[in-house]
């Protein structure tokens, strides 16, 4: 029984590992979300956003690099979320896959 517990708490604790930011173990990876880690590695500021509207009207930043993409709600300065009417819901406005060399086939 004291085996098994011991057994249970390694894996667990090897297991917690996997989410930690590899920036410092090797991995490759920065914990900075505002960095592009594509082909065409840039910061997101340098990509054009988008808007798609959702089923309830409200809309979202939306960006497509053509191998990752990206979205947020968009919200108001006290938190709350923006329904503009930009476009019907479900659909996008504004060019949200600009800004990038990789060609998106869609």
């Amino acid at each position: 029984m004291f085996k098994t517990k011991i057994l249970l708490v390694t894996t667990c604790a090897f297991g917690l590992t996997a989410c930690a930011d590899l920036e410092g173990i090797g991995g490759g990876y920065t914990a900075d979300k505002t960095m592009d880690r594509g082909f065409d590695k840039k910061h997101l500021s340098q990509l054009q956003a988008g808007i798609w509207v959702d089923p309830n009207g409200c809309d979202h930043w939306i960006i497509d690099d053509g191998v990752e993409g990206y979205l947020s709600q968009r919200l108001d300065k006290y938190g709350k979320p923006v329904c503009s009417g930009v476009a019907e819901p479900t659909h996008t406005a504004g060019d949200f896959k600009g800004g990038s060399n990789v060609r998106d086939p869609n």
